[in-house]
Order: structure tokens, then sequence, then C-alpha cells
């Protein structure tokens, strides 16, 4: 099977997360999305704002009925900070016959050098870079010194190209504190499972 490993903070969850996810599907003939909840990111100074279930629960109202859309939690189960190296090398040990994905921004493509123990993690799975409409062409060249030419090419051919987005999880939580619309930034059901919370509201 042809897995894409997705992870992120989904503090929220969006709509652009959504677009990303399915096109990386699309684009790479991938069989299943793997979603992958970060307890907190090593590339992040802050926590996330809600709670691992909530955030859960906020992934799981967004992909249901999509059956190649899955939810792996075992970062949250972790606990604290988790490296990409790490849950990668677990998850081949437990299904070492797939192929898999890992999907990324332009922005984390620029700050793999910095990542823990990229070497290696550009020797077990394939990046599949996202471009968004109006972004330049990545500059792989990053890479030279922790990957090959025949890995760079490689991830080269996994691009997912998509239209530009302009939505973020830190746009979507300023606009609830101020008591703005979000209203086709995330999907109706997380919506109103945020508003039942009061998720990022000032009152938080």
């Amino acid at each position: 099977m042809k897995i894409g490993i997705f992870g992120g903070s989904f503090d929220p969850v969006h709509l652009g997360h959504l677009w990303i996810a399915e096109s990386a599907r699309e684009y790479l003939g991938l069989d299943e999305i793997w979603w992958i909840p970060a307890s907190q990111s090593p590339l992040k100074k802050f926590s996330p704002i809600a709670s691992d279930q909530q955030r859960l629960m906020m992934i799981r109202l967004a992909i249901a009925g999509t059956p190649h859309h899955i939810i792996d939690e075992r970062e949250l189960r972790r606990g604290s900070v988790s490296y990409t190296i790490d849950t990668i090398k677990e998850i081949i040990e437990e299904n070492p016959h797939n192929d898999y994905f890992l999907i990324v921004g332009c922005d984390s493509l620029v700050s793999m050098p910095g990542w823990h123990r990229p070497q290696d993690l550009l020797g077990l799975v394939t990046l599949a870079v996202v471009i968004r409409g109006g972004q330049g062409r990545p500059d792989y060249s990053v890479l030279e010194g922790i990957a090959d030419k025949e890995v760079i090419e490689r991830i080269r051919s996994a691009e997912v190209i998509i239209p530009a987005i302009e939505v973020s999880s830190s746009e979507v939580r300023e606009k609830i504190s101020k008591g703005l619309s979000v209203r086709y930034r995330i999907p109706a059901s997380v919506n109103e499972y945020i508003r039942s919370e009061r998720l990022y509201s000032a009152r938080t």
C-alpha cells in the first residue's frame, strides 16, 4: 500500500488541511492518508491550545465518512515532543511492506536540514512537498548534504500542486477569539464542536 503521513498540531483542523490531504491522495495515488496529530512539535515554541482529545475529536468530525483517511494517535500517546524520525521508524517496523510519503509544505522543506536526523528520515520516507498556487518552485538544493541525487529526484517527482489556500489554524483561532465568522474556513461540524467546547474564545 501507498500511505501518506500527514502530521501537525491541527489546532484546529481546517479546510486547507483537508484539501492538502485529499490532493496528496489523488496526485500520488495513495491508498490511505494517516493523520498524526502531534502532542508537541519540536519546531513550535508553544503547545496546542485545544487538548489532545479535543483536537482528536475535531479531526474525527472533519474526516467523517472518508474511509481513506485514518487517525493515528501514537504521538499523543507518546506525549511530550515527538520527532518525525521516531514516528516513521515505528510505523515502518509495524508495517514494513508499505511505501510511505511524508506530506510537508515548502516551509518544512526549507527547514529540513534542521530536523532531527534528517538524513535518516529521507532514507525511510519520500517527501511529498505541497506547492500552493503562486508559490515558486521548491529549491531542493537545501537537501544537498543530507540526501543524494536519487533521493532528491524521487522527492521532486512526488510534488503535490494545489491552488492557493489563504487559511491557517492561527487565523481561525484569532477570528474566533474576536467573535468573527470562520464559516468556509473549517468544516461546519468542527465549527459546532468549537462552539460547544467554547474553544479559542476570549473567555477560554
